[in-house]
């Protein structure tokens, strides 16, 4: 049967097209940033954790100090850093949705100064950080630091690792810790707890400590971060 229709055609695709097609989405939308793609990925595990204390007079809970939590078992297992809420009455985590918990201490790792918490209530949504081994971690790998620094964030900083297997001494002098990663991407006072995380977004470290010798509590380059493997082992999770 004959019909009025034709069949188009179409030359062939060249890869002359193809280059061009490629150069004007290039040209024409802007892609986001390697850190971006990073603090995207990782901040739906990310926390606000606060300590609360009874007021000596009152008996009401007040603030007492603010750091970051990471999840990394969607049930409600969060890892942050023990000297965020080892004083507090009560613990209360603010999820990435906008809800929020209580939540209880349930394991510590205090020569690391790591804490194990777990929520009492979870979103339905909740979505674990992917971890990764730091084996193959080297200087000069980029990293994302998310957290709540001074309470305000979430906030992203980027940087590089600076160095591997390197030691800390609090500045009170109680704790030396080992075997920690070096970076410098910006961290400050309420950073504590929160990821250390690749490019893929993956958490390498768990934020610990700023080494600042005028102890004035502002950051100035660098930065530490207990390996992913040891916060692994606190929270009881096989190792990579």
């Amino acid at each position: 049967m004959t019909t009025g229709w034709r069949t188009p055609s179409h030359p062939p695709l060249t890869q002359r097209a193809i280059d061009e097609a490629v150069l004007h989405a290039l040209n024409t939308h802007t892609l986001p940033s390697a850190a971006a793609r990073a603090y995207e990925t990782v901040i739906p595990s990310v926390v606000r954790v606060t300590a609360l204390v009874r007021h000596p007079n009152s008996g009401e809970l007040v603030e007492h100090g603010t750091g970051t939590g990471v999840v990394i078992v969607d049930r409600g297992v969060i890892l942050t850093n023990l000297h965020v809420v080892a004083t507090a009455d009560t613990i209360r985590v603010d999820f990435f949705d906008g809800s929020d918990s209580t939540a209880s201490l349930v394991g510590l790792q205090a020569e690391n100064d790591l804490a194990v918490l777990q929520a009492h209530e979870v979103p339905d949504d909740l979505i674990p950080a992917t971890m990764i081994s730091t084996a193959d971690l080297r200087p000069g790998d980029q990293v994302v630091a998310v957290g709540h620094p001074f309470g305000i964030g979430p906030s992203v900083s980027s940087g590089v690792v600076s160095g591997l297997q390197r030691s800390f001494t609090s500045p009170d002098g109680g704790v030396t810790m080992h075997n920690l990663i070096q970076f410098d991407a910006a961290a400050n006072p309420g950073n504590s707890g929160g990821p250390l995380a690749t490019m893929s977004g993956e958490v390498v470290g768990i934020v610990t400590a700023i080494y600042n010798p005028n102890r004035q509590r502002t950051f100035v380059g660098i930065g530490f971060a207990v390996p992913i493997e040891n916060a692994a082992q606190a929270a009881g999770l096989p190792p990579f």
